[in-house]
């Protein structure tokens, strides 16, 4: 039978893996950030902030009323959840939220997205059991030039 001492003491093993585990988590996500973002500007309304994000895609399949599968491709941007504060505090992205993505260092062309996904998904999904990182879904409405 287990003692008390030797229940805790797996109590504290477990515990010590669960640190373990989301400071690897929080270490490589630091790793992402540092190496494989750029700079996109995101937008509510008239409030905007620039963001550090990392470009990725998400493939959505949805049937429609006669039975046949349309895939649609979004474009996703993988930004800090803490990063994610336009003025009022921390936000969660919503439907109708714009990124804007600068290509070109000289007279660049701003690549317009909004955020949305097809078929009544969430609009974003975390993308880390730790909710560290969101993955925001767009598709592209603008080019300016």
């Amino acid at each position: 039978m287990p003692t008390p001492s030797s229940v805790s003491a797996c109590s504290n093993k477990e515990f010590a893996v669960g640190d373990m585990l989301d400071r690897g988590a929080a270490f490589l996500e630091s790793q992402r950030h540092q190496h494989m973002t750029r700079s996109v500007v995101y937008r509510r309304g008239t409030d905007e902030k620039e963001v550090q994000a990392t470009i990725g895609k998400t493939d959505f399949e949805q049937a429609d009323d006669s039975g046949l599968i349309h895939r649609v491709e979004s474009r996703d941007f993988l930004v800090r959840t803490a990063d994610l504060d336009v003025g009022a505090g921390l936000i969660l992205p919503r439907a109708g939220d714009q990124v804007r993505e600068t290509v070109g260092t000289i007279a660049g062309s701003v690549f317009v997205y909004e955020v949305n996904a097809p078929g009544g998904q969430p609009p974003f999904r975390y993308s880390d059991p730790y909710r560290r990182v969101l993955r925001i879904h767009t598709k592209h409405i603008a080019t300016e030039t």
